[in-house]
């Protein structure tokens, strides 16, 4: 053959080249052949590409076509600070920080998997004058569920220095089910109340991280903070002397991740 394409090398006959009609077939037929299974490899390669859903609402996962393995992390909803009670002068009141929900992962063989999976979102603690609500579970069908952590309690003050007792309440959320990689949120901060001879201090307590959130920071003589996303515990509530309750921080809702690859 005398030339070829430039893109493709296809061979081609020029009207100087003796007639050779079968070895110019066979030449050619191979050329389309190996132009062809490149664009194919080309295009398994895309096909091959992970896809990744971000889930934040309770909801089902339908699985994709040609779906071979799957990769899902689950993390509960955080749990909300406890409030702060209205004081009397010389009073203070304060609440601890709510936990981070509880963080989850694992791998799937996409054929183990129905066509659709419910999906849970595991709500945030809501926000109350009171002890922080729990978060809610997030779970990923029966394969995996993520606990929520739990609420900040309350320091009611009766005096400078009088309050409840601290509880275990504001720990993260742990003791989920399924995956094969399982992280505790951490726990809420504990609030914080001091005298002194120029007066009374007070913080609410930080909120705890889960494995995608950050801490919340306490504040003082005012609401707490809302978690911060996936999962995050909302922090602490504080009055000091004189003044009207006020919420802790709403705890942040879970999230699922779900990667899906097709090779």
């Amino acid at each position: 053959m005398a030339d070829t394409t430039t893109r493709y090398s296809l061979p081609f006959q020029e009207p100087t080249d003796p007639p050779d009609g079968a070895n110019l077939g066979q030449d050619l037929a191979e050329a389309v052949e190996t132009a062809l299974g490149a664009v194919e490899d080309s295009v398994d390669a895309l096909a091959g590409s992970p896809t990744v859903t971000v889930i934040t609402t309770t909801s089902s996962w339908a699985k994709p076509a040609g779906a071979r393995r799957v990769h899902v992390q689950a993390i509960g909803g955080g749990g909300a600070g406890g409030g702060a009670s209205a004081t009397g002068g010389g009073q203070w009141s304060f609440g601890d920080g709510g936990g981070g929900g509880e963080y989850r992962a694992g791998w799937f063989d996409a054929s183990t998997l129905g066509s659709t999976v419910a999906v849970t979102i595991g709500a945030g603690g809501a926000a109350g004058a009171g002890a922080g609500a729990t978060g809610g579970n997030t779970s990923f069908g029966s394969h995996i569920t993520a606990n929520g952590g739990g609420g900040g309690d309350i320091r009611t003050a009766t005096g400078v220095q009088g309050f409840t007792a601290n509880s275990n309440a504001r720990l993260g959320g742990s003791g989920g089910t399924g995956g094969t990689v399982n992280m505790a949120g951490s726990a809420g901060g504990s609030g914080l109340g001091l005298t002194s001879t120029t007066g009374t201090g007070q913080r609410g307590g930080d909120g705890g991280a889960s494995h995608m959130s950050a801490t919340q920071t306490g504040r003082a003589d005012a609401a707490g903070g809302a978690g911060r996303q996936y999962g995050g515990g909302g922090s602490g509530a504080a009055r000091g002397g004189g003044a009207s309750a006020v919420n802790g921080g709403a705890g942040a809702s879970g999230v699922v991740i779900v990667t899906v690859y097709f090779a």
